[in-house]
């Protein structure tokens, strides 16, 4: 399967051909093809053992492939210790020197490269990640977030064609690893280096990346720029470890011409051939996808003022979670299943509380249609281990 993102701008591309990793009779990662385009932020997205850190090991010389290449800015390095790679790595655990300051710590690749006029280089990668001010502090006296960026300035220093991220805001706390996210974003811009960047977080992912490879047993599922795999996922798996979705089993009553008619217990809903997969398109059984944040909720006795032509399906609350920014609802449908609805809380109708009977609706323009003969619950219990 082969898989190329868009190119940005010039500097050092990774291509992958038929990579594959096996131990034994496990297969780590399947024959692979990816090309990581130059200048680009990539991210290899995925849960506990889908291969993605087994490939960042296979791109950095830490693991040798069982077969295929890896091409570094157009130069095979299959063969290459890692040393000898124009790449460098960043770990979760940062790994940096608790005995030399930050400055030392940033200096350490060009000195032990025998440079001795060092101080030009190491000034501008601290003003670089903005740690100037503390360049004679030791690691233990930063936090997670200073730390992970003294590891990013000792990692760019080395002028990488590749920065390789491996789990890098793992350790991090929610608030930190946000802020953290945008930080690593800008560098890369600035810096202008590809960074392959693996973690099993989505919103890391789709916040930071260009570029996202979605990855599930050894394999690439889907690959694309963040808003394209959410608002079209090509498989149950993507469709439930990006974001959440409510998928509804339904029948195609009609397809042809811009949209497809399916019915799902009693309601007939409409969806857009253009978000449909191939197998949808032929009839049969489908599953129709719609993300809880596309969908609105009506009192029943408010039914009649649901947008004409709206997707409809009648229902019972029987769960509403108030989160701040939105109220979480889960409605019993009759034909659709249990359907996840989120609601913003601009305007809230103090009516829809667990027992008030509804109907969910939402514009056919926002469903998606996959085949059903996948896995429906795939990728839903999402790990929050990393690979």
């Amino acid at each position: 399967m082969t898989h190329t993102a868009t190119p940005r701008r010039s500097g050092g591309d990774v291509r992958l051909r038929g990579i594959s990793k096996t131990y034994g009779s496990f297969t780590a990662v399947h024959p692979l093809d990816l090309t990581v385009p130059a200048g680009s932020f990539f991210a290899l997205l995925g849960a506990s053992g889908c291969g993605k850190t087994t490939t960042l090991r296979m791109i950095a010389g830490l693991e040798e492939p069982t077969t295929g290449s890896v091409a570094l800015d157009g130069r095979d390095v299959t063969a290459l210790p890692p040393y000898k790679r124009p790449v460098n790595t960043v770990f979760q655990n940062y790994a940096l020197f608790p005995h030399l300051d930050i400055y030392e710590n940033v200096a350490f690749g060009l000195r032990r490269r025998g440079i001795k006029s060092v101080k030009k280089q190491v000034e501008e990668m601290l003003d670089l990640v903005q740690l100037g001010p503390l360049a004679r502090r030791r690691p233990q006296q930063l936090s997670g977030g200073q730390q992970q960026r003294v590891a990013v300035a000792r990692a760019l220093i080395n002028h990488p064609q590749v920065l390789l991220l491996d789990e890098p805001l793992g350790a991090l706390d929610l608030k930190l690893r946000r802020q953290m996210q945008l930080e690593l974003k800008r560098i890369q811009t600035e810096v202008g280096i590809t960074f392959v960047h693996v973690t099993h977080d989505q919103e890391e992912a789709m916040t930071m990346a260009d570029t996202v490879a979605v990855m599930n047993g050894g394999r690439v599922e889907q690959l694309g720029a963040p808003a394209d795999l959410y608002e079209n996922p090509a498989t149950t798996f993507v469709a439930n470890f990006l974001g959440s979705s409510n998928l509804i089993e339904a029948e195609v009553v009609e397809a042809g011409g811009d949209e497809v008619l399916v019915t799902a217990g009693g309601a007939r809903l409409r969806l857009p051939a253009g978000r449909c997969t191939a197998a949808v398109r032929t009839g049969g059984r489908v599953l129709a996808g719609v993300r809880p944040e596309k969908m609105a909720l009506a009192h029943a006795d408010d039914a009649g003022a649901v947008a004409e032509g709206h997707n409809r399906v009648p229902g019972t609350i029987t769960d509403a979670g108030f989160i701040g920014v939105s109220t979480q609802y889960v409605v019993r449908t009759r034909g659709a299943g249990s359907l996840a609805v989120y609601e913003q809380n601009i305007a809230r109708d103090g009516r829809l509380v667990p027992g008030a009977e509804v109907v969910v609706h939402w514009s056919p323009a926002h469903t998606f249609g996959l085949d059903a003969s996948q896995d429906i619950g795939a990728g839903a219990d999402r790990d929050e281990e990393a690979a």
